[in-house]
């Protein structure tokens, strides 16, 4: 199977190793027997095409942030289309905020997201810093990462991280964290998130594959490296709780 990925301002957008995701997505799917070609969209290109099976977008600063919104501004319904479609896509870091309705900024001016969810963003003057422990409905697994961020999400209907065991969510400590609705995922923990979590990294992939109407082969290929880096972050959060 050929997979056509589309990574989102990358010029813009790649803070904290935020490319990583894609390049461990890309690895795996072609473990799994894929052919995967990567498309590098710099800011203010369409997001997607008909190929496309993957869209991604890195965390950046939130001056970032907002220059990717005015390149993203012309194809937002296009985004919000291609969502509704199935279209598989991870925005991950402040990415996140750009799929919501608007984002306020701390000197109170406000613009537009792209609209995707009806959540909304209100950025602070302080940055809230720390590891992150918790679960999500897709798999029984805990998911880690390390929260850096300046802003509050508000209404937030489908979470990623359905429950907060340790650090700060969406709305603040212990709040649920991330956005998952039909094939989008979102999530502002960076480490990188798919780097940090082998079982959110197959339930991508996953996605992907059962928008063309495949599952993922019963063998899957074991990076012993990365399920004993999991373990031991996953022990030391734990043993903090």
């Amino acid at each position: 199977m050929k997979v056509h990925i589309t990574h989102l301002y990358p010029d813009l957008m790649d803070l904290y190793g935020s490319r990583a995701n894609v390049l461990v997505l890309k690895r795996y799917l072609e473990e799994l027997g894929c052919t995967v070609e990567v498309e590098y969209a710099v800011s203010g290109q369409r997001p997607c095409s008909a190929e496309t099976d993957f869209v991604y977008m890195g965390a950046g600063t939130e001056r970032s942030q907002r220059a990717a919104m005015e390149g993203l501004s012309c194809y937002s319904q296009e985004l919000v289309s291609a969502a509704e479609d199935g279209t598989t896509m991870f925005f991950a870091g402040t990415a996140m905020e750009l799929l919501g309705q608007s984002i306020r900024e701390p000197d109170g001016r406000e613009y537009p997201g792209v609209g995707l969810a009806g959540f909304s963003t209100v950025h602070g003057r302080r940055r809230t810093v720390g590891d992150v422990y918790g679960h999500t409905d897709l798999y029984p697994e805990p998911v880690v990462g390390y929260m850096n961020k300046c802003g509050t999400i508000r209404g937030v209907e489908t979470p990623l991280l359905t429950q907060l065991q340790l650090g700060c969510g969406n709305g603040g400590e212990g709040s649920p964290e991330g956005f998952h609705w039909n094939n989008v995922f979102a999530s502002e923990l960076t480490g990188p998130l798919l780097v940090k979590n082998p079982r959110l990294l197959e339930a991508v992939a996953a996605a992907i594959f059962a928008r063309r109407g495949a599952a993922l082969p019963e063998k899957r290929p074991v990076d012993l490296w990365r399920e004993a880096a999991y373990t031991v972050t996953e022990e030391a959060l734990r043993g903090r709780l």
